[in-house]
């Protein structure tokens, strides 16, 4: 019978990988990697040769997913699916694979690994009541304010970015400036031998980051605590619609950008309503531009 397993794969150290996962690498038919020559290298560590690799990444996934899960249809194929670390389908590929495998028939298990989100909440110091994933932000433009935007008015009690070390400073003085300095833990190399966490506001954080010489190295995780929404609501009073302030301002010329941090800065505005808002005026003025 055909079964695709999801498998959790070191993210550093090699010890990481469950008696699970490497029962599993061992006895499956084929191995779907992101990257054939890293599986290939664990594989060999685990002692495990021989093993089918074909490779599925960012820009073959669909056409890969297709071609596999017909061959696992038609052989009773076992697929271990992998990425070149941690566990598959979060901000990496794979999920393309495991909605053909349920649209197929084909049963999805997962084999429980490592997690770069989890392990950098655990070590955060924060309350992990709730959180909300972002991945990476867009790199610029109006998307990435917009995802500034979305992440300024997220109502859960954190959130999780991946930043790669050439932008890690830039993510962390824009989280300086969006949410006025909030407190964040940054993990790199996480169980990996230079592991490293640093926690403080953003301002701390990339003061350490800029004395660093080795800063740019590595993956991050970046842990954020957010603001009390509902307490900063309460406490804000009666004040100004911030939908007609901000247009007030881009019509005076000012980027979205410009008017959110003034708006933001006036008395009885809170600054998560004002960047909801903000998202709104935006869409609405998109809105109008297209029907003009």
């Amino acid at each position: 019978m055909a079964l695709l397993y999801v498998v959790g794969t070191p993210i550093g150290n090699l010890g990481e990988l469950s008696p699970r996962a490497l029962e599993a690498l061992r006895d499956c038919g084929l191995v779907l990697a992101e990257d054939t020559r890293v599986t290939r290298k664990l594989l060999s560590a685990l002692q495990i040769p021989g093993k089918r690799l074909v490779s599925c990444f960012q820009h073959n996934e669909a056409a890969r997913a297709e071609e596999i899960v017909g061959r696992m249809a038609e052989e009773d194929l076992t697929v271990c699916l992998v990425t070149d670390a941690g566990t598959p389908c979060i901000s990496d590929p794979g999920y393309r694979v495991v909605e053909a495998a349920w649209a197929a028939g084909i049963p999805v298990q997962p084999i429980s690994g490592p997690s770069a989100v989890v392990d950098a909440i655990s070590v955060s110091g924060f309350s992990a009541d709730s959180y909300a994933f972002f991945g990476f932000l867009p790199r610029q433009g109006r998307e990435r304010e917009e995802a500034f935007a979305r992440l300024a008015a997220c109502p859960t009690a954190l959130a999780v970015l991946y930043e790669s070390p050439h932008r890690v400073k830039r993510l962390v003085a824009d989280l300086q400036e969006a949410l006025q300095d909030p407190m964040l833990s940054l993990s790199c190399d996480l169980t990996k031998l230079h592991e490293k966490t640093l926690r403080g506001r953003a301002g701390e954080v990339l003061a350490a980051l800029e004395a660093n010489p080795n800063a740019e190295k590595g993956e991050y995780v970046c842990v954020v605590a957010l603001p009390d929404r509902r307490d900063e609501e309460e406490s804000a009073g009666p004040a100004a619609s911030p939908r007609a302030l901000l247009l007030d301002r881009l019509l005076d010329g000012a980027t979205m950008k410009d008017a959110v941090r003034e708006v933001s800065a006036l008395p009885g505005q809170s600054r998560n309503a004002v960047y909801r808002a903000s998202l709104e005026v935006a869409d609405f003025l998109r809105r109008a531009g297209d029907e003009a």
